[in-house]
C-alpha cells in the first residue's frame, strides 16, 4: 500500500525558505502570489494487513521521526493503485520526464 505524507510548518510559524521563493518569485515577475510555505513530501510503501493499521503506524513515523510536531503539522493520503505521476509522461529513476 502506498502513502503519500505531506509535512508543512504549523500557522504562525516562520517560513523562511518559503518567503525567500516567494520574493524570488515576486523578482521573476509572478506579482500574483501571495504566500508561500515550503515542505517536505515522502511517498512510503507499506506491507500491511489493514488500511487501520497501515494508518497507525504511517502516524507513529510522523510523529517519531518524518514531522516534529512542536513546528509541523502533517496529512497523508493513500494512493490509488491506478494513480500515475502528474504530467503526461511518466517519470525515470532520477524523477525527470522520459525523453521524447
Amino acid at each position: 500500500m502506498r502513502v503519500k505524507i505531506f509535512v508543512l510548518f504549523k500557522d504562525g510559524v516562520l517560513d523562511p525558505q518559503g518567503k525567500a521563493v516567494e520574493r524570488s518569485l515576486h523578482t521573476l515577475g509572478y506579482q500574483e502570489v501571495r504566500d508561500v510555505r515550503m515542505g517536505k513530501y515522502f511517498e512510503i510503501e507499506l506491507q500491511a494487513a489493514s488500511r487501520q493499521g497501515v494508518e497507525a503506524r504511517i502516524r507513529e513515523m510522523c510523529d517519531k521521526l518524518l514531522a516534529n510536531p512542536v513546528i509541523e503539522d502533517y496529512r497523508f493520503e493513500f494512493q490509488d493503485e491506478k494513480s500515475r505521476p502528474v504530467g503526461d509522461q511518466p517519470l525515470t529513476k532520477t524523477g525527470l520526464k522520459a525523453d521524447s
